[in-house]
This record gives structure tokens, C-alpha cells and sequence, in this order.
């Protein structure tokens, strides 16, 4: 009596098309020290001093990187609150930077000028944005550094405790 070798059956199309690019996306990035870094440049990315363009710079970034997407689009809507609380600091300090007088700003005073005229809004605040921009791209290589290191021993700690778990 011979024993036949259990046939594999090809997976379906919606293991090939569906489950296998989710799993891929969910697990892709997933030791320790990739964890730290797409937490740190998550973090970095996701306090641009821009509004709406964190998606798209945690999206490009991911993918360049080959970092976790849904752990950093995830981090992104997290960190929508800091981001909006860090602007007006980024535009102190780039005010700074760049030994500039201090524009006065309110929400009440941004509306009323974008309405009143888009273009010259643009104009008017375009170096408020250079000034923004250039505090953040020089605290960029700090958030991740600090992160990284911050986080890198808790991932560890973490990997090996739920691998004794299994």
C-alpha cells in the first residue's frame, strides 16, 4: 500500500489577489528595529508644518524606506493633534532661524486674508511656510534619532517576550 503525497491546490484568487498583498502590507517591516524606524520617521513625517500633505509624505517615505504603511498612515492620524499644536512652533523657531520679525498669526486673520485673496495670501505668508519648513527639516534628524533610540530596546524587550510567549 503505497502513501500518494497530498496534493497542493493553487489558492484562489482571493488568497492571491486579496489576503497575500494585506498580509504582506501588515507584516512587512516587522522586526524590532524596523518597528523603531518606521515609529521614528512616522513620527518625523507626520509633524510636517503642512497641512495635508502628511499623508502623502508618510506614503512616499514608507515606500522608499519599506516601512510598515499601516503603521505609519495609523501614526499619522494619531499625530494630527501634535502636529497642529507643533505649526506655530515651527514658524517661531524658523522665525528664528532665519532672524525674521515675528508675523502676528490667528485662525480668524489666516481665513479672512485666504478668502479675501488666495493668491496674495500666498504672497503675503509664503516665507511664514519657508520659515516653518526650515524648523522642521532641521528637527527632522533629532525626532528620529530621539525615537529610535527611545523605542528601539522597548521593541526588543517586546519581541523577545511575546517569542518566550509562543
Amino acid at each position: 500500500m503505497s502513501v500518494s503525497a497530498p496534493t497542493l491546490s493553487a489558492p484562489s484568487f482571493w488568497r492571491r489577489r486579496i489576503v497575500a498583498p494585506l498580509r504582506a502590507q501588515l507584516t512587512q517591516g516587522v522586526t524590532p528595529d524596523r518597528l523603531a524606524l518606521t515609529l521614528a520617521v512616522g513620527t518625523a513625517c507626520s509633524l510636517l508644518p503642512f497641512l495635508g500633505f502628511t499623508s502623502l509624505l508618510n506614503l512616499g517615505v514608507g515606500l522608499w524606506l519599506r516601512l510598515n504603511q499601516p503603521i505609519l498612515q495609523t501614526l499619522n492620524q494619531l499625530l494630527g493633534g501634535l502636529q497642529l499644536a507643533l505649526i506655530l512652533v515651527y514658524v517661531r523657531a524658523g522665525e528664528f532661524i532665519w532672524r525674521s520679525s515675528h508675523l502676528p498669526l490667528s485662525l480668524a486673520q489666516l481665513t479672512a486674508a485666504f478668502r479675501a485673496d488666495p493668491w496674495g495670501f500666498a504672497r503675503r505668508f509664503g516665507w511664514t511656510g519657508v520659515h516653518a519648513g526650515t524648523a522642521w527639516l532641521l528637527s527632522v534628524p533629532l525626532i528620529v534619532a530621539a525615537i529610535y533610540w527611545l523605542f528601539r530596546p522597548v521593541m526588543h524587550r517586546l519581541a523577545t517576550r511575546s517569542f518566550a510567549q509562543v
